[in-house]
């Protein structure tokens, strides 16, 4: 079961040219699935594996304490993987057939309010040139909407300040182009040119570096942003997401066009971006309420 496993990751890495984040989550995903039939069910082919088997599965998952999203991911990584077994020829069997995805109850992004993202975006020391990276990222993030892997992804030949756009890989391996804005082209023509020699860079191509002079990760990110949003008071809960939710949602209030928001953020499906009109709209409401006489 496991050369199968490893059969699939490959494929899905050569093949389908996915994220290391994506092809991390099936790996894990699997791995679980494949401890489970082995270790509690007893099955060693997956020519065994039954639909039963697979909700039991699930049950199990639910007695842990997994979410619906979890459990609707793993439903994706196994139906997946089946599938591939079958365009293989590996197996007749497909026992996810008729295999219902957990329904999940559709949470609202959080997202910031314009004088949150000021706060935050003042909240960098550049008195020292960590800050002047940290206040470039910040910017960037806001001005772009890409995601923080695809941020700490950047090269320093995927800025065109000139020209006035960023170049990114997205999942999928897919390239999008980018526009920013002033803000961010003045902060990172700072950062690149000034602060960022300063960071113990050799020969280093990424475009946001740590100080021993590598690429940042996203880890490294995530307690920069902490120590940030608790520097700016701002008690919203923050994930390294809610700049990319803020920029969408600010874009659509001030009347963008959903198909290019759907462009810069790199979604496949537009019923993804459309998340953000439900954002909009539930503002609006609360604005009403508030402020409305007969509300």
């Amino acid at each position: 079961m496991r050369d199968q496993l490893r059969d699939f990751i490959q494929f899905m890495v050569v093949e389908k040219g996915l994220a290391a984040n994506t092809i991390q989550s099936y790996e894990r995903d699997l791995n679980a699935y494949i401890n489970y039939m082995d270790k509690v069910e007893q099955i060693t082919s997956f020519d065994s594996v039954k639909r039963f088997h697979i909700l039991q599965f699930f049950s199990h998952l639910k007695e842990q304490g997994k979410s619906a999203k979890t459990i609707a991911r793993h439903t994706s990584s196994i139906r997946s993987f089946h599938q591939f077994m079958i365009r293989e020829r590996r197996t007749e069997h497909d026992p996810t057939q008729h295999l219902e995805t957990p329904k999940l109850e559709q949470k609202l992004p959080k997202v910031l309010n314009i004088e949150e993202v000021e706060s935050l975006l003042e909240a960098p020391d550049l008195s020292k040139s960590s800050g002047y990276r940290d206040r470039a990222m910040l910017e960037v993030l806001y001005a772009t909407g890409i995601r923080v892997s695809e941020l700490i992804g950047l090269n320093l030949d995927d800025i065109h300040l000139e020209m006035g756009f960023v170049r990114c890989i997205g999942k999928g391996n897919k390239e999008r182009i980018i526009p920013i804005g002033k803000s961010a082209s003045d902060m990172l023509n700072i950062y690149i040119h000034q602060a960022r020699n300063q960071l113990r860079s050799s020969s280093e191509q990424a475009l946001f570096l740590n100080q021993h002079g590598r690429r940042l990760t996203r880890q490294g990110f995530w307690k920069i942003l902490k120590g940030l949003a608790k520097k700016a008071k701002i008690e919203k809960e923050l994930t390294p997401h809610t700049l990319r939710h803020s920029f969408a949602t600010h874009l659509l209030e001030n009347g963008a066009d959903l198909r290019a928001v759907q462009e810069m953020l790199g979604h496949a499906d537009i019923s993804t971006t459309q998340i953000y009109t439900h954002v909009s709209t539930t503002r609006l409401r609360e604005v009403y309420t508030k402020f409305h006489p007969r509300a």
